[in-house]
């Protein structure tokens, strides 16, 4: 009995005091809480009947604007992608390595008509074709999402 009570202490020691994974993040923009993110595949029901709403959302970086990191697109879990800019063009993300990164980030969700210059704008960041890029005639309805601050997760780490 005694040799088994040892065992549990040791037991419990060793789980105690063994190193617990980091969580390794960057933030860029405002410092943010990311404590009760919704998930970005709620967006639609956030706004359903709204004009704007302030959230912060969670999902994964699908990715970031090549050219200076001015805008990303982040997937829910369902694979639907939402374009993030960010709030006085006051910051940017990683332009490379941030891809397939758990990422959240808060500011103003609200519905709007993306005219066709910004769809094509969005298109030459995003290295589309000249002809795909020609090929783009219509505004397109959309939520945009401008966030305020974005928290990055390194890959493997938890939030």
């Amino acid at each position: 009995m005694k040799q088994l009570l040892t065992l549990l202490i040791i037991i419990t020691l060793v789980f105690a005091c063994a190193n617990k994974p980091e969580v390794i993040a960057n933030t860029y923009g405002e410092a943010i809480t990311t404590d009760g993110a919704f998930s970005l595949a709620s967006l639609q029901e956030q706004v359903a009947d709204k004009d704007s709403v302030i959230l912060t959302l969670k999902g994964t970086i699908e990715k970031t604007c090549a050219k200076k990191g001015c805008w990303m697109t982040v997937q829910d879990e369902n694979g639907v992608a939402t374009r993030v800019t960010f709030k006085d063009y006051g910051f940017f993300v990683p332009t490379e390595g941030a891809d397939g990164k758990e990422v959240v980030f808060s500011g103003v969700a609200k519905r709007k008509v993306t005219d066709v210059a910004t769809l094509r704008h969005f298109a030459e960041d995003d290295g589309k074709t000249e002809a795909e890029i020609n090929a783009i005639t219509e505004p397109k309805q959309e939520i945009e999402f401008v966030a305020t601050g974005v928290v990055i997760y390194d890959k493997g780490t938890k939030k």
